[in-house]
């Protein structure tokens, strides 16, 4: 309230109490606002006394669920490490099997390669021969044919 409001009900009250009752009149409003202020304050005591073990256990389950959702956090966490580990694992083994087999492969191909290689140098050279061998014939034939001539 303001300072005009509570002028204007001090006056009316003057008015109609008179200024010989105005004492006993704000004596017994101090005793209904103790006792108002009293009743108000058994009410939240008794209040705060009832749902006390509502809030403790409401405390309790909030800290509980916490710890659970801490726990379920770090245990997920933890396997999908795991998870992850393993994968790697796996990628690193099967890219390692991958690289033997290709190296595998290469070094058949290039030793049949190598052997097809000595395999027509030798036949070139049995070739070589042979068409040495029978231009040397050919020559001795044309050098008798020519000498018997």
């Amino acid at each position: 309230m303001s300072g005009q409001e509570i002028f204007v009900i001090v006056v009316v009250v003057l008015i109609l109490f008179g200024a010989d009752k105005l004492p006993d009149l704000a004596r017994g409003f101090a005793k209904s606002m103790r006792e108002f202020r009293k009743a108000t304050d058994d009410i939240k005591r008794e209040f705060d006394n009832s749902t006390k073990e509502i809030r403790q256990d409401l405390n309790e389950v909030s800290k509980s669920i916490a710890n659970d959702v801490t726990d379920f956090s770090e245990k997920l966490s933890k396997d999908v490490n795991e998870v992850a580990s393993d994968i790697s694992n796996d990628i690193n083994e099967v890219s390692e099997n991958i690289k033997k087999d290709m190296d595998e492969v290469a070094d058949n191909i290039n030793k049949e390669m190598n052997e097809v290689s000595s395999e027509i140098e030798k036949d070139i050279n049995e070739v070589s021969d042979d068409i040495k061998k029978d231009g040397d014939e050919i020559a001795d034939n044309l050098n008798k044919q020519v000498n018997n001539d």
